[in-house]
């Protein structure tokens, strides 16, 4: 069925999804059955057919373990790959009260749509970045970097928790933990068998059973290596594949929460390759707002291209690209006073009540906020001829001097 609004692609995604998942997890049993055909082949001779066969006679009675290793493997990661992320990435949980413009802008956000709070990380980092991560309601959870919310105001960063916040929402997080898991048990057990096949000799013993021929030893070797390849390949294929195609909806999605293109652009923009988090694995940097990290082809990108991500957010949703935009360096960002900065206020006085008006900075406008006085006029301040109160004349009034006070004599 063809989607056209943005639910029906998020519910087309979603098939999609689990369509691909299901094939992640018929992996695992390709695995097992190139693993079973390389035993056979290392221990005894035989035909390529009766090894093929006894393959396959070896992977259905081993199926059933195979399942269970693999949930058992989706259980543990289901309770520890938080705590397991944050020892990676050094992420502490934050309150509103530590982090209250962070805090509301994502209670703001998930306010409007009747959404449960996730709990709130920041990681001590220079990279702008972000991540989303869990596996239900309670485990949820929202990581950004210290120099993300330094460096990006309001509306943007508001755009990234929203891009985040819909990850969490259409179940791409859920989604992609557990492709990773299954990926990595694959990528795990793919290695293992690879290591085997060196610490092994080949050739075993000889057949003396008839019906087994013999011959097919080599050639059961190569298939059952190229079966472990396919199975990597794929399982990876896959998972970047579920990531890719998730990033054009969690941008759209954090659009329809806040209202805003260009903030959405302009965080893309800002963040576009200063997102790499030092120390992360790959797995981790599959679930950040950006990956950096560029690979040989496209077919093994974890993430479209911010130019990408930008054009579809100009081409639908009508915003604006002001195109790659320059930052200022971290010590910059941190608070450091650029070189002709006005010091004092307003009127370039310094700082120190004492200091003379020949020390300020270079560029601060000098004699106040008209600047030097016109040449021969005296330098004063701007004052009236005399004081408003003069103690040796009574009080103006209608008793008085008739002065009608400091300014002179009121006009008729």
């Amino acid at each position: 069925m063809a989607a056209y609004g943005l639910y029906s692609h998020i519910e087309s995604n979603k098939r999609r999804s689990i369509a691909l998942l299901v094939g992640l997890f018929l992996l695992v049993y390709l695995l097992v059955y190139a693993g079973a055909l390389l035993a056979e082949a290392m221990s005894y001779q035989a035909s390529l057919q009766y090894f093929l066969r006894k393959a396959w006679l070896d992977l259905l009675a081993a199926a059933p373990y195979a399942t269970v290793g693999t949930v058992l493997w989706i259980a543990i990661a289901y309770y520890f790959h938080q705590a397991m992320i944050d020892a990676v990435t050094g992420g502490r949980e934050v309150t509103r009260t530590e982090e209250p413009r962070l805090y509301n802008l994502l209670e703001n956000l998930c306010i409007s749509r009747g959404i449960t709070v996730p709990k709130l990380k920041v990681m001590e980092s220079d990279a702008l970045n972000a991540f989303a991560t869990g596996m239900n309601e309670k485990q949820y959870a929202i990581t950004v970097t210290s120099a993300l919310v330094k460096r990006l105001d309001d509306a943007e960063l508001e755009a990234v928790l929203g891009h985040e916040l819909t990850h969490i929402r259409n179940g791409d997080v859920r989604m992609m933990v557990i492709a990773v898991i299954i990926a990595g048990a694959i990528g795990f057990f793919a290695e293992m068998l690879f290591r085997l096949r060196f610490n092994f000799a080949f050739g075993g013993r000889r057949s003396d059973d008839g019906e087994r021929g013999k011959g097919g030893n080599l050639a059961a070797i190569l298939i059952a290596f190229a079966l472990v390849a396919v199975a990597w390949l794929l399982s990876n294929v896959i998972r970047l594949a579920l990531s890719r195609t998730r990033e054009f909806l969690a941008d759209a999605g954090s659009v329809e929460l806040t209202k805003n293109p260009d903030a959405m652009i302009l965080a893309l923009r800002k963040i576009e390759g200063r997102g790499e988090l030092h120390g992360a694995t790959s797995a981790v940097m599959e679930m950040c707002f950006d990956n950096p990290r560029e690979e040989f082809t496209d077919l093994f990108s974890t993430h479209p291209s911010v130019d990408a991500r930008v054009k579809a957010l100009v081409d639908v949703l009508g915003g604006h690209d002001p195109g790659p935009i320059a930052l200022p360096g971290p010590e910059e960002a941190h608070g450091e006073a650029s070189p002709g900065a006005m010091a004092g206020g307003p009127w370039g006085d310094s700082a120190d009540p004492g200091a003379s008006p020949s020390a300020a900075p270079p560029g601060a406008p000098p004699g106040g906020p008209w600047g030097e006085p016109a040449p021969g006029e005296p330098q004063r301040p701007f004052l009236p001829d005399r004081s408003p109160i003069d103690p040796g004349r009574p009080p103006a009034g209608p008793s008085g001097d008739g002065r009608g006070g400091p300014w002179g004599k009121p006009g008729g």
